[in-house]
């Protein structure tokens, strides 16, 4: 499996470093990631870790100005794309084809080619400029995962939270996530 990480500037940047150590931890994985300049500086805002530690754990890294990179033709067969977090300038520039970087150029390819995209949207409250923006992403083929919080799973802990939507993210490409709980019914 071959998957394209993007990492956008909205808040929740560390959720990404959680989905690439999972996508990691899958054999037979090929994880390509880029990331924006915003998403950059939000990492150092938001998180305690060096920028490398985020990279180190994919197998590609590419600048987000390098249109020529390999992902971003649609012959680079992929099984598609995730971006988290997903700005909603991202969602935006998604929805409206706007590639100017090669984050959304690589989506762009991704829903031309028909492979999946997933958005994991993080904005509140949403305006209806947002909720606009993600019914046509919906429409145009996209998954929208936003990162919101669970409690059925008994999360005890901001990783418990973290896990469970990167699990729901994984299941998009039927991969079992070995942190997610899952919901198994009530008597």
């Amino acid at each position: 499996m071959r998957i394209i990480v993007g990492v956008s500037g909205a808040t929740g940047v560390v959720m990404s470093l959680y989905l690439l150590k999972a996508l990691k931890s899958f054999k037979d994985c090929e994880v390509h990631l880029v990331v924006s300049d915003c998403a950059r500086k939000t990492w150092e805002l938001e998180t305690n870790y060096p920028f490398e530690k985020l990279v180190e754990q994919a197998d590609y890294y590419y600048d987000v100005h390098n249109l020529a990179a390999a992902i971003s033709s649609g012959s680079y067969q992929t099984d598609g794309m995730i971006i988290l977090p997903c700005s909603m300038k991202t969602l935006s520039g998604v929805v409206n084809g706007f590639t100017d970087n090669l984050l959304i150029r690589a989506a762009d390819v991704c829903m031309k080619e028909n492979r999946k995209v997933i958005l994991c949207t993080r904005e509140m409250p949403l305006g209806k400029v947002h909720l606009r923006n993600m019914m046509a992403a919906a429409d145009l083929g996209c998954t929208i995962i936003p990162p919101m919080l669970t409690f059925y799973n008994g999360p005890n802990t901001l990783d418990d939270q973290i896990n469970h939507v990167v699990g729901k993210i994984l299941m998009q490409f039927g991969l079992d996530y070995k942190n997610f709980v899952p919901w198994h019914g009530a008597d």
